[in-house]
């Protein structure tokens, strides 16, 4: 088995110990050293690294293994590493920041479904290249998102479509609601710290710079920022030192979302002459949303969105069934370019940089709000499989009435077909069922048809032997979901035309 050395500066990290490719031994060995450099490698004596993610100014990143769970569960261990320039305050702060990290994704995360579960934050003591010292190295241990971030998928897939980038205004809006009613200040919004799950989540990354409010915002107790920021991503409060709000956050997000829009760097879209963001020429979007983009990036705290609830609110609404989120291909190549910093699985904050002045910022209003649930609507590939899934349901659930009741011309046989098909639209539209939901319902429905006893009554012609009969419904099943698909495409053009014409 590869396992990977976290020690900082080692020549040869990568390892190999073949005892420990048998599960006997991996789950009993006690410990295993670095052949190079003697760092131990089974960290708090289960994780075990087995490569590198990324790396910054403050740490590093491991994608590593968990052996005390029966799947050896993927996870990401993330090492307190800060640069050999730091002076003594700078240090200080950058381990505040991590162990800071570690309590918001305990108090956040797992409570949080967008947010990664804090698995483990410990301590390593290893030998030092000094003779009779040790070295003392911070780790944490998150869950592993699977996917890409945003700043990755631009690079790959091009430019977003205003769609898509609706799409992570609403995601990443809900759970900035989130963290700032809790008290956080996350501080480092931009497109690397996004991570698109497999799944299609999206998943707020790197807490490294967060920051409690302490006090209310504007009131004299409260302190100012620590200076921690992306460049090109960061308001001018950050920038300055100075307090910082909930519309920091929002500022943040709003030159994320225009970089995705266009593939251009911060730098390229900010005209520092005039002290104005010149991006409107550079894509289509419609006048909403890029009069709530240009409300989020206003130089003054005050003159934003003053929550996230607020930015929420003012998103156009959308159709129930959503347009799908899809990336539009572009030339992208501004995109591939990386950003001043970049944090790969939450790996790595910014290298700290000195306050300038300690201008007194304006006092923003409340940042109290009521939650609010918003759920986003469905991408193309939801809405599909939804229809699809109807369609089969519906199907399935024509012939299992139809053979209790013997006939499909009876009243009640079309009330109560109705009556199940709304209530499976309705079921997928509440979100109370879908995913995997989806494919166990229909296994278990094509199941329970198939044993009926009576579908000689509907389905005369077929063998009266299981396989013959699971065929056939199965068949019937599929057609009926393909006809649904090809209604809700239909729909789905003629929405969009009516809603372009009128």
């Amino acid at each position: 088995m590869d396992v990977y050395c976290t020690r900082p500066g080692c020549s040869r990290p990568q390892n190999h110990f073949s005892d420990l490719d048998d599960p006997a031994t991996l789950r009993t060995v006690q410990q295993k050293f670095c052949t190079t450099c003697g760092m131990p490698q089974l960290l708090a004596g289960r994780y075990l690294p087995v490569r590198l993610l990324g790396q910054g100014g403050f740490g590093a990143a491991f994608l590593a293994r968990d052996r005390y769970t029966p799947a050896m569960r993927q996870c990401v261990v993330k090492q307190f590493q800060p640069s050999g320039d730091l002076n003594a305050a700078q240090l200080q702060v950058a381990q505040n920041l991590f162990e800071r990290e570690a309590q918001v994704l305990e108090s956040l995360g797992n409570r949080h479904r967008q947010i990664p579960d804090l698995l483990a934050f410990f301590e390593v003591d290893a030998p030092s290249s000094s003779p009779g010292k040790a070295d003392t190295y911070f780790y944490l241990v998150q869950e592993f998102i699977d996917g890409e971030n945003l700043e990755e998928e631009l690079a790959r897939r091009g430019t977003f479509s205003e769609e898509a980038v609706r799409e992570v205004l609403r995601e990443i809006l809900q759970v900035l609601q989130f963290v700032h009613e809790n008290g956080s200040i996350h501080r480092d919004i931009k497109p690397s710290n996004i991570m698109r799950h497999k799944d299609g989540r999206l998943f707020l990354l790197d807490f490294g710079a967060v920051k409690q409010v302490t006090a209310a915002a504007g009131s004299p107790g409260g302190k100012a920022s620590t200076g921690i920021y992306s460049m090109g991503f960061a308001p001018p409060e950050q920038m300055r030192g100075d307090m910082v709000y909930p519309a920091t956050d929002l500022y943040a997000l709003a030159v994320t979302c225009i970089t995705l829009l266009t593939g251009e760097q911060p730098s390229q879209l900010y005209d520092a002459y005039s002290n104005t963001w010149k991006w409107r020429d550079r894509t289509t979007v419609s006048d909403a949303l890029a009069t709530l983009l240009d409300q989020m990036l206003e130089a003054t705290p005050s003159q934003r969105p003053q929550s996230a609830e607020a930015a929420q609110a003012s998103l156009r609404p959308v159709p129930p069934v959503g347009i799908p989120p899809a990336v539009v291909s572009s030339t992208g190549a501004a995109a591939a370019a990386a950003a001043p910093t970049t944090s790969l699985q939450g790996a790595a904050a910014p290298a700290p940089a000195a306050s300038a002045s300690a201008t007194p910022a304006p006092a923003p209003q409340s940042m109290a709000s009521r939650p609010v649930s918003v759920s986003s609507p469905p991408s193309l590939l939801e809405y599909l499989a939804g229809a699809a899934f109807t369609g089969f349901e519906g199907g399935l659930l024509a012939i299992g009435i139809a053979s209790l009741i013997g006939t499909l011309v009876n009243p009640m046989f079309w009330v109560v077909w109705l009556m199940g098909v709304l209530g499976l639209v309705y079921a997928q539209s509440r979100r109370w069922i879908e995913r995997m939901d989806l494919v166990i319902i229909s296994v278990g429905t094509l199941i329970v048809v198939v044993m009926f006893p009576f579908l000689n009554r509907v389905l005369p012609g077929v063998d009266d032997n299981l396989f013959s009969l699971f065929r056939v419904v199965l068949i019937l099943g599929i057609l009926t979901g393909l006809a649904a698909v090809v209604i809700a495409i239909i729909f789905r053009l003629v929405y969009l035309l009516l809603s372009r014409v009128l």
